[in-house]
Parts: structure tokens; C-alpha cells; sequence
């Protein structure tokens, strides 16, 4: 398992979830759920008023035991629903939710490549120079004790302001974690994300309690739950939290408030729906969020999708789209010549 792209013969596929109002205003968003699980979720919302978010958020959200699905199954349409709140009103969802900011700072993150320090450093000075961003997330898998000779040289090699973060995925033990820590501690690092597998809340503990100077964020393979990843922040087991707005901007702008007031972040996961134009719209009106998780590929994925007007990075920085609701220009024609089903 790496974060590489290894190639394949299969092609890519997406989805687009449409929810349908009386009134003729659509909601929008990427990331349908399955059909079974669509045909649930048609018997619990139509007829609904999409206006009502809140209250279909608490029917799902206290109905999630009863149709055995995993807390945030119906994310998206609860995304729909703020796509929809935003063109009634004619904002975008940043300023519905109440804008904090204009823009938001981009790192870049990807694959570990050969793993050199000589092909991390043409990676980022091409990433200065095309989008002029000066943050980096490693995803590197050559174990802790090359990590860390590769942190130190990059480090030397860049100076003392270029933000990085280091994301293991899951590769290191506790005590590794806590040697590479310490390091990474030395090296003004911003964040160790995901060390090792967030079923061990302990071992977490235990990372949080040795790591003073420099936070831990656990909770990706937990933030599909989001008072899960309360409790772990209660516990102790982890500084920030990870989140994805595929799970719900109710549920997650319920999270950042909460984090908010235990002194902490909320930070986005990979790129979030509708090629970017989610997120970017989230850390526009979420005042404890750092950064938007940049990938070198997506703006031309987006593309391929249908998308016009995917957020792209600019002197370091993403902007929201001011369109109603997410902001989204789509193709409808291009993606209908596309489409190999419907449910």
C-alpha cells in the first residue's frame, strides 16, 4: 500500500448526488451513496422541507442504528441540502455559515516518490514556483530511522520556515513514533498525523502525553463518527482532529465548535466534493482549521469530472468560489456523454 500512483487498466469513476426540490433548486454534491442505501434514504426524506436541515440531520443521524449503517451515511445529501440553503439564499456557503477568512494557505501532499531528498526537493521548489506553496505533508514509508535522516536534510535544505507534517500512515510502532516525534519536535515540525492504527486508544494516549511540543492528529479512519472523535479528543488521545466533509457539513461544523472551545483544530481531509469547491468553502467559514490539502493531480481530475471552476492554488492559497451554495460550474451536457448509470 503507497500513496504512488501505480497505474491501472481500470477507469476512474464518480458519482453526483441530485436532490430534487419542488421549487425547482437543486442540491449538488459528488459522492452518492449506494443505491440499497440511496432507497433508504428516499423512504426517509421525500416530502421533506430542505430547509429543515437540522431536523433531517437529527432523523438520519438517530436512525443510523436502526438501517445498520456507520454514523455519516448520508453525508452528502446533507451536503445537498447546504448547496440548496446557499442558492435560496444567493450566497455562497462560506458566507451562510459566516465568513472568516478570504482565502485559505494550500500544502502540497503526495506520493514518497524514490524517497531522496533530491526528489522531495525538486517536487517542492516546482510547487514553489507553479503555485507558490511552502508547505509539505510527507507520505513516506522507508520506516523511522530513514525519516528521520531525510527530516534533517530537508530541513537544513530549506530553512527554518517551510511548514512540514508528517503523515506515516499508519506505518510506525509507538515507540517509533515517539523517537521520529521527538525529532520532528527538534525540527519545528507542525504535525505527526496517523502514526499507527487509531483502534489503539491508548497507545495514542501515550503519544500525546510523550509529544509536548508538537501535536498529534489521529481520527481519519474515525471521522466518519463524529462524536467518536470527541471522545477521543477528551481522552486525550489525540490533539487535533481529522475530518471530511463527506460525512456531513452539519455533523462536522458541529465537531469544529467543539473542538473550538477545547482549544483545538478541525483539519480537512484530502480534497473534498465537487473537486475541491467543499472544503475550500468549510476553511473559508471555520475559523480553527490550518490548511487545505492540496494534490498536484486534481485539478485536472476535477476536469474529468465535469467541474469548470475546481479551486486551484495561487501564491499559496486557495479561494471559495462567491456562486450560491458550493460554487460549482458543472458540464451537465459533458457529464450526461460520460454517465454509465443512474439510480
Amino acid at each position: 500500500y503507497t500513496h504512488r500512483n501505480l497505474g491501472s487498466d481500470q477507469p476512474e469513476t464518480e458519482t453526483y448526488l441530485r436532490v430534487r426540490t419542488d421549487e425547482g433548486i437543486d442540491g449538488i454534491c459528488t459522492g452518492a451513496p449506494s443505491p440499497a442505501v440511496m432507497e433508504v434514504l428516499r423512504a426517509q426524506v421525500i416530502g421533506a422541507d430542505p430547509m429543515r436541515r437540522e431536523e433531517l440531520y437529527q432523523r438520519l443521524h438517530h436512525g443510523t442504528r436502526w438501517v445498520y449503517q456507520t454514523p455519516g451515511w448520508f453525508g452528502n445529501f446533507d451536503n445537498c441540502l447546504w448547496d440548496i440553503a446557499g442558492k435560496v439564499a444567493g450566497l455562497p456557503v462560506c458566507q451562510l455559515l459566516g465568513q472568516v477568512r478570504d482565502r485559505i494557505p494550500a500544502y502540497l501532499t503526495g506520493g514518497d516518490g524514490d524517497g531522496s531528498a533530491s526528489t522531495y526537493m525538486a517536487l517542492l521548489d516546482d510547487a514553489r514556483q507553479r503555485w507558490g506553496i511552502e508547505a509539505f505533508k510527507f507520505h513516506n514509508y522507508q520506516g523511522a530511522t530513514k525519516n528521520i535522516a531525510l527530516f534533517g536534510e530537508l530541513r537544513r535544505a530549506l530553512g527554518d520556515d517551510y511548514v512540514l507534517m508528517n503523515d506515516p500512515v499508519c506505518s510506525y510502532s509507538l515507540e517509533e513514533a515517539i523517537r521520529v516525534g521527538h525529532v520532528m519536535e527538534d525540527l519545528g515540525f507542525l504535525w505527526l498525523e496517523e502514526p499507527f492504527y487509531e483502534q489503539e486508544l491508548h497507545q495514542y494516549q501515550k503519544l500525546c502525553s510523550a509529544l509536548t511540543q508538537m501535536p498529534v492528529m489521529a481520527t481519519e479512519m474515525l471521522m466518519y463518527d463524529m462524536k467518536l472523535c470527541a471522545e477521543w479528543l477528551i481522552a486525550g488521545a489525540t490533539d487535533l482532529i481529522r475530518v471530511n466533509a463527506r460525512n456531513g457539513t452539519t455533523s462536522l461544523v458541529k465537531l469544529a465548535h467543539f473542538a473550538e472551545l477545547h482549544g483545538s483544530n478541525v483539519e480537512m481531509n484530502a480534497i473534498g466534493g465537487l473537486g475541491g469547491h467543499v472544503h475550500v468553502q468549510l476553511q473559508c467559514a471555520i475559523p480553527n482549521t490550518y490548511a487545505y490539502e492540496y494534490f498536484a493531480h486534481f485539478p485536472g481530475r476535477a476536469k474529468e469530472m465535469g467541474i469548470l471552476n475546481a479551486p486551484d492554488a495561487k501564491d499559496g492559497h486557495l479561494e471559495p468560489s462567491l456562486l450560491p451554495g458550493w460554487g460549482a460550474e458543472i458540464d451537465w451536457e459533458y457529464v450526461k456523454h460520460r454517465t454509465v448509470a443512474e439510480y
